[in-house]
């Protein structure tokens, strides 16, 4: 880049886009406009939403509506056209984009115990909206490629080959700086308290996803999206204690058996229908098939695409639908959407089903200074099955694709019709709510209602409690129903 069209470029976007932040009330440096804060979350909520789904439960979703919109109206930024949904996924997690638009996943929401801990972190979030977060992260990143004058990087060509940057658009302004994330706490508390409820609980809650960031992986989500700033649960509790320091506690609302009372009956963890995975194999219910998994690799599964990865990130395995009536039609769309080089093509047939087998290149471009990233190495399945055609794809770079080659054909190859009934109807694990009628320990309840002793610290965490928690009798309490 020319040196002096750099500076123009800086001392343009300095004296073109200074404003005033809601919350801070200082001016600052802004690259987006709220228009334009607005246009980008119309444009990525159909992504997110395609990519998790919606969890349909009008019950949840009016008050999740209800209090949001209470909340923004006493927020920095009430003008806002606020939208507040709840996604169809296991994993727990909160996070806003830009504009107003605030996800929580049926995860979190089956773990809160109380409204009070909703509206901690439904403030929390609403926090990053007001505050301009997600503008001032895009500010940085834009003048650090400004100065950088980088291209794209190889994980970048990765995620675009993979159709998984454009969906996951949305998610590109979930990790924030520890300043971000401590500014969004005090708004948490602030906002909360505002609409009545006690801020202590918010801190509560930060115990549980401690709990959980210690479950191997159960749901780290939100920790690792909201990086924790030192010891949250005391600063929040000293927040809170200071923002009702002239108010009567008795007057602020938990709202514990009410909340319960709304959750009964929401899945816990994965939804069976939407596709499991069980002893390194994924089965489908609903579209009736199956495939191997590779030992030790990680699989992520949305209504939009299956994902597969090793540790090392070396490699991706991505299985969709392919556009096209028939196996030839939609192997010509992938080869130009793609823009693949075909180095082989068969025609094939995997367990009985007429396929289409590929190995295919993808030639990465270098950018202005910097030596090309080697070559991706494809290989593609086609596999046709109850008119639909189902698309594998196997990529590395050419330098490593051997390495996994074999897991990506055996994967595929694996592609079979599901029979089995068992598999077939497994149903979901479902969180169900309970009155005890004695007082004793959390796990003395647990055992009552004949919840297997492997279940119990996840059980423990759900509630909030430790297993030696004395329970009084009369309290409601999270167990398990369903299959579990």
């Amino acid at each position: 880049m020319n040196t002096k069209i750099y500076f123009a470029l800086l001392t343009m976007l300095v004296v073109m886009s200074c404003a005033r932040n809601p919350v801070t009330g200082k001016k600052e440096l802004s690259l987006m406009s709220e228009s334009q804060e607005i246009a980008m979350g119309k444009d990525n909520d159909p992504a997110i939403v395609a990519q998790f789904g919606l969890y349909e439960n009008p019950t949840l979703q009016a008050f999740i509506t209800a209090k949001g919109k209470e909340m923004a109206a006493i927020s920095h930024r009430p003008n806002l056209p606020y939208e507040f949904k709840i996604l169809d996924s296991p994993i727990v997690n909160a996070f806003a984009v830009p504009g107003g638009y605030v996800y929580f996943t049926r995860g979190i929401m089956g773990h809160f115990n109380n409204e009070a801990e909703f509206t901690g972190v439904l403030g929390h979030e609403i926090g990053h909206i007001t505050a301009k977060h997600a503008a001032r992260q895009q500010r940085d990143q834009i003048l650090a490629q400004i100065g950088l004058m980088g291209g794209m990087i190889f994980s970048e060509q990765f995620r675009k080959f993979a159709d998984v940057a454009q969906q996951g658009m949305g998610l590109l302004f979930l990790k924030f700086s520890r300043d971000h994330e401590s500014e969004s706490d005090k708004l948490g508390v602030e906002y909360s308290t505002k609409i009545g409820y006690d801020a202590h609980q918010m801190a509560g809650f930060f115990n549980t996803l401690k709990k959980l960031s210690g479950e191997g992986g159960a749901i780290p989500t939100f920790l690792s999206t909201h990086p924790d700033p030192g010891d949250r649960y005391n600063k929040v509790n000293m927040m809170a204690t200071d923002i009702q320091k002239n108010m009567d506690p008795a007057t602020l609302k938990i709202n514990r058996n009410n909340y319960l009372r709304m959750i009964d009956g929401i899945i816990h963890g994965e939804d069976p229908k939407q596709g499991y995975a069980e002893n390194n194999v994924f089965y489908h219910p609903e579209l009736k098939f199956q495939f191997n998994i590779p030992t030790a690799w990680k699989l992520v599964n949305s209504p939009a695409q299956i994902q597969m990865a090793p540790a090392d990130g070396k490699a991706l395995m991505m299985m969709d639908l392919a556009q096209g009536a028939d196996l030839n039609t939609a192997k010509n769309a992938v080869i130009q959407e793609n823009k693949l080089n075909v180095l082989e093509s068969t025609n094939t047939t995997v367990n009985g089903l007429p396929a289409i087998a590929m190995l295919s290149e993808v030639v990465q471009e270098a950018q202005q200074g910097q030596q090309a990233s080697p070559p991706l190495k494809v290989l593609t399945y086609l596999i046709e099955y109850n008119k639909l055609i189902y698309k594998f794809h196997g990529l590395s770079a050419s330098t490593d694709f051997n390495n996994y080659f074999t897991n990506f054909q055996a994967t595929m190859k694996s592609f079979k019709v599901l029979t089995d009934q068992a598999k077939i109807n497994k149903k979901p694990t479902l969180i169900k709510i309970v009155e005890t009628n004695k007082s004793a320990t959390l796990q003395q309840i647990l055992n009552d209602y004949s919840m297997p002793s492997a279940k119990h610290a996840e059980l423990a965490i759900l509630n909030g409690l430790e297993l030696n928690t004395m329970v009084e009798s009369g309290t409601l309490v999270k167990v398990f129903g369903g299959q579990y």
